[in-house]
């Protein structure tokens, strides 16, 4: 028999997880998708085109790179300079003065923490990728990708202690001297001179390559990452008179570039900004003179060893008489996506440098604050674990009125059961006057059935924040709690190891054909199954079979779905779970209703005593 909206608080629960699931799912393909390429594809521009016409474009005419075995022996084909400072080491290619060999000390490829995590690569390694800052006269280059620099002094870059190469030839003298901050930044400080006899017009260019297949080099650098190019952006990145622009790699692939360029490519900048490529959790940009204007451009290069992508940066020219000297300030940054040193950044000058990191369209408001709360809690409780907890509780507080008035409704809706019943027995040949009749139970006794939904509708915004942030972040990167050893990854336990007893990988038996989405179901996602069936227990179970059977499976349904999302999100579910449970059962014992849970434990201590 059918008992229309008796059992309204299951039914509610049905409505709010049934829009969490659409969310979820519906997230990239309705919101991300679209909005990271139809919305930034309205000025699509044709493949590039006519290389050698923009000034300071670099000469692609070169002969294909035969490729080293290994890094090792690529890095030891050219003469070097090395570097070591706070957070990164490597070298410095002489020829050329290419930031080609770069490591991240604090980060590592996988959560043993045994390997640095490479970022750059040297131009005859496989997936090459490099950066660095040349000076042409018109195309002309004056010190370009084939320069000699020679290397003055100090021959070892550190944060402390600065670099200094020259070079003299083409008529000019460049003195450079190369810093590297605390964090990711290289300061290239140029003073040249015109040597010559003739005025010259000389403009800096900065320039970034990957070499290979985009996916490919993604995941060389940090295994795995080309598969959530979805969910954060990965590609071109810059801002250009503080306007945010981008282009994922996919696109970028299919030659599209800049969005506002012109027809030959290019998007000029009247002051200020920056350009470059960004992953996941990392980011190589190229950062001109911030007084003066710049011109950015993308191309994607064919060459005999494969796909060449490349982001240029042309500074303003500057005009120097014989014997005149100039000073030039360019910076290239290199490193993660951390939200404080990006902030910094930003503070110092760089135009929405925060941004680097991929907030999302939507929820761009909710998702960068929340960030700051979780990362202030993190700092005062000393794990991302913790904060996610304490996370919970405050998204709640608010909401506690809201609450409370929900389960006060709900049980109302239980009070009326009986009633409710009758209804359904007297009308049920006529469903217009059945529901004309609940609803005027519903007026005069002041309940409303969809009072018991609200407080989860207003926490979902919260929930797909919170997923966000966990996804795009790196500061919840490989960062560890209770068993867990990566917030950001799914829940590292499984059944079918016996959640690590077990000497079986999860991560292998997750990996197994249908079994798997079984088998590697770990302990957080049963613990939101079984907070999510003693919340059923609250209420009593639906007479109509359908919603019976619906409320039956529904925890199982969601376990399998937790099962692949990030770890820390689960937690902050079955947290949330857990004191929804708590608030539920007290408030409706307090209205003397009699829940499903106080039944069962009736029969448990009914026949423990009856066992005596």
């Amino acid at each position: 028999m059918n008992q229309g909206m008796d059992p309204q608080d299951q039914r509610n629960f049905i409505i709010a997880m049934v829009l969490m699931i659409a969310f979820v799912f519906g997230y990239q393909a309705f919101i991300v998708n679209p909005e990271q390429q139809e919305r930034l594809e309205a000025q699509e521009q044709a493949e590039q085109q006519k290389a050698g016409v923009e000034p300071g474009t670099i000469d692609e005419s070169q002969p294909a790179i035969e490729l080293a075995p290994s890094v090792e022996e690529a890095l030891d084909a050219n003469p070097r300079v090395g570097f070591d400072g706070d957070r990164v080491s490597g070298s410095i290619r002489l020829t050329g003065g290419l930031l080609d060999d770069l490591q991240l000390k604090d980060h590592y490829t996988t959560v043993e923490k045994v390997n640095e995590l490479r970022l750059l690569r040297p131009t005859n390694a496989q997936y090459g990728y490099y950066a660095g800052w040349y000076w042409f006269d018109g195309n002309t280059p004056v010190a370009g990708p084939a320069t000699r620099w020679q290397v003055e002094g100090n021959r070892t870059l550190s944060t402390d202690s600065p670099l200094t190469m020259t070079y003299e030839g083409n008529g000019v003298s460049i003195e450079r001297t190369v810093h590297v901050d605390e964090n990711y930044m290289f300061t290239f400080t140029d003073r040249i001179t015109n040597t010559g006899s003739e005025t010259r017009t000389l403009a800096p260019l900065g320039s970034i390559r990957r070499h290979g297949e985009w996916k490919e080099f993604l995941d060389a650098t940090d295994p795995g990452s080309s598969r959530t190019s979805g969910m954060a952006h990965q590609g071109l990145l810059g801002v250009f008179d503080s306007e945010l622009t981008w282009r994922n790699y996919k696109n970028l692939e299919k030659g599209k570039g800049l969005k506002k360029a012109d027809d030959q490519g290019v998007r000029r900048a009247s002051e200020g900004g920056w350009l470059g490529f960004t992953d996941k959790y990392w980011m190589t940009s190229l950062i001109p003179e911030q007084d003066y204007e710049f011109a950015g451009r993308y191309q994607r290069l064919s060459r005999e060893s494969g796909a060449v992508f490349q982001v240029t940066a042309t500074g303003a020219g500057r005009v120097l008489e014989p014997g005149e000297t100039i000073t030039s300030e360019n910076r290239i940054f290199s490193g993660a996506k951390e939200y404080t040193v990006l902030k910094n950044y930003e503070e110092a000058g760089l135009p929405r440098f925060e941004d680097a990191i991929d907030w999302g369209n939507i929820l761009y408001y909710i998702t960068k604050p929340l960030f700051s709360l979780l990362y202030w809690l993190e700092q005062n409780l000393g794990t991302f674990g913790l904060a996610i907890l304490a996370l919970t509780v405050l998204v709640r507080l608010p909401l506690v009125p809201l609450y409370n008035q929900s389960y006060k409704s709900m049980a109302k809706m239980k009070k009326l059961a009986e009633p409710m019943k009758e209804i359904q027995e007297r009308f049920a040949a006529d469903p217009q006057r059945r529901q004309q009749e609940v609803m005027k139970l519903y007026q005069r006794e002041k309940a409303n059935p969809i009072a018991g939904c609200i407080p989860i509708l207003l926490t979902i915004p919260v929930f797909f924040a919170l997923y966000k942030v966990l996804y795009v972040t790196i500061e919840m990167r490989h960062a560890p709690f209770w068993y867990i050893s990566d917030l950001s990854s799914p829940d590292p336990t499984a059944i079918g190891n016996l959640f690590g007893l077990l000497p079986w990988a999860a991560a292998d038996i997750k990996a197994l054909p249908i079994i798997g989405l079984v088998l590697g179901i770990g302990i957080l996602p049963i613990l939101y199954g079984v907070t999510m069936t003693a919340i059923q227990a609250l209420s009593p179970p639906p007479t109509d079979p359908t919603q019976k059977m619906i409320m039956r499976f529904l925890p199982l349904i969601f376990m399998f779905v937790f099962a692949g999302f990030a770890a820390g999100l689960v937690l902050y579910w079955v947290w949330s779970n857990t004191l929804s449970l708590i608030q539920q059962y007290f408030i409706m014992r307090r209205n003397g209703v009699e829940t499903e849970l106080d039944k069962l434990i009736g029969r448990l201590l009914g026949r423990k005593k009856e066992d005596a």
